[in-house]
């Protein structure tokens, strides 16, 4: 694979493009705002001059100087020439209405005739109307006659305000600025939102190939796309998955191998132990002396121990190998715990267990399996003869415990924690544990100095 230099490596990185993001921000305002400034002068200075070429008859100032100089050229004694001129700025004004009032207040000319003008003004009258006018529609300019506009007779121009206000291009001058501003702090801010809306995709994808596990129960390799900080995050994660795949492996053939070292030893351990029992039944037959039949009977009870500890240590391997099929139905579980405990009856006496039973009549229905549900209760018993005989105690009942009717089988030994010379009780609480959790029963365990208490909840 090609190396690549330090440079080629960082232009690829999210810090990279984010300090370009930064430099973008602080370049903004020390070189984009004078050319915003630029842009905006120059298409000021352009729109000036397309205003003045748009207005038809020039701005209202300019119109309303005109007026007044046509009004200082002209008395109000020359009413003849008044109405000449009038004339004349109606063919240059088409669209104005022109009308003039000598001093006597009479209205004189009227370029069209207008209906609603007053026919006699006063005083009064003329100043109503020139302050009615002021920013008004029709632009109205009311010019006195005379070179200082000392004449009391005037005369009037009145344009619609649509030929002489003209409305601005749009996006020339102020706006424009301000638009152009707004651009750019809209095209920073999206260029931000776009480069952080892209790192938490790839975060979520990246975390979403966490939770979807395949047919091994591990996660699955991500695709690496960039070789950016998250790149190397995906690279490390994709080496992660490589590795449990291969604990995966190494982990189900340990598994394989130690289930078929214990089956192998169970088979082998069964051999020897069938000859010893063969030679110890013809021991039995043999005249010994008491001493001879104790040390016989204590050997004979160590290889029922031995083969029980194989029996269990198979089953469990078995078990936990998923070959240890159960077959649930519907069963009293209350008959199976008496069959059970009329079985052991004779060994606890023999071993001077006295037993308290206390059972309900009525039936307790549960789908279980029978065998193994058998097997539940036979590992509890033998556990008691090996490990909790100093209690000379079995007690079987049912109780309301933690709010749920329960099978209680107790003991008065030293407790779980108490030291025990018999070997293989871990393999058969093992063994009852994965029995009733296959037939979906809980249990609880209490134990003390005093005894031992074990809840199976029905």
């Amino acid at each position: 694979m090609k190396q690549r230099s330090p440079a080629m490596r960082f232009r690829q990185t999210l810090l990279s493009r984010y300090l370009l993001i930064i430099l973008f921000a602080f370049l903004f305002i020390p070189i984009l705002f004078p050319i915003a400034s630029i842009i905006y002068v120059v298409i000021q200075e352009n729109t000036n001059a397309s205003d003045e070429n748009f207005l038809k008859y020039g701005s209202s100032s300019e119109l309303a100087a005109m007026w007044h100089e046509q009004a200082s050229q002209l008395q109000e004694t020359d009413a003849a020439l008044i109405d000449r001129t009038l004339q004349q700025l109606k063919q240059t004004y088409p669209e104005a209405s022109l009308f003039w009032v000598d001093s006597a207040g009479q209205t004189r000319l009227q370029l069209p005739p207008q209906k609603q003008l007053k026919v006699q003004w006063s005083a009064a009258d003329a100043i109503q109307f020139m302050k009615a006018s002021i920013n008004q529609d029709p632009f109205t300019v009311v010019s006195f006659f005379g070179p200082d506009h000392s004449e009391t007779g005037f005369m009037v121009l009145q344009l619609p305000r649509s030929i002489i206000q003209m409305d601005r291009p749009l996006g020339t001058g102020t706006p424009l600025y301000i638009a152009f501003l707004i651009m750019m702090f809209a095209f920073f801010f999206l260029v931000s939102l776009l480069f952080f809306r892209s790192i938490r995709k790839r975060l979520l994808s990246m975390q979403a190939a966490m939770s979807l596990h395949g047919d091994n129960g591990l996660p699955q390799p991500i695709i690496l796309k960039k070789q950016d900080e998250i790149g190397q995050l995906e690279m490390a994660f994709n080496d992660m998955v490589v590795q449990l795949q291969e604990s995966k492996e190494r982990e189900y053939e340990e598994e394989q191998l130690r289930k078929q070292l214990i089956s192998s030893l169970s088979h082998d351990l069964r051999t020897p132990l069938t000859v010893m029992n063969g030679h110890l039944y013809s021991l039995e037959k043999e005249t010994l002396s008491p001493s001879g039949q104790a040390s016989v009977k204590q050997m004979g009870q160590k290889i029922a121990s031995i083969d029980s500890l194989i029996e269990n240590l198979l089953s469990y391997t078995l078990m936990t190998s998923g070959r240890y099929p159960l077959s649930l139905t519907e069963q009293d579980v209350l008959r199976i715990l008496r069959e059970s405990a009329a079985s052991w009856y004779p060994l606890w006496e023999q071993a001077g267990i006295a037993a308290e039973i206390e059972l309900p009549d009525e039936p307790m229905l549960h789908a279980v399996d029978k065998a193994a549900l058998r097997r539940v209760f036979d590992n509890l018993f033998q556990n008691i003869i090996r490990h909790a005989a100093s209690g000379a105690y079995i007690g079987l009942s049912v109780e309301l415990f933690q709010q749920r009717c329960a099978i209680v089988i107790r003991d008065r030994g030293r407790g779980l924690e108490a030291e025990s010379a018999s070997k293989g009780y871990g393999i058969g609480l093992a063994i009852v544990d994965y029995l009733l959790k296959e037939m979906k029963l809980d249990w609880h365990t209490e134990s003390s100095s005093e005894g031992t208490s074990i809840f199976i909840f029905v």
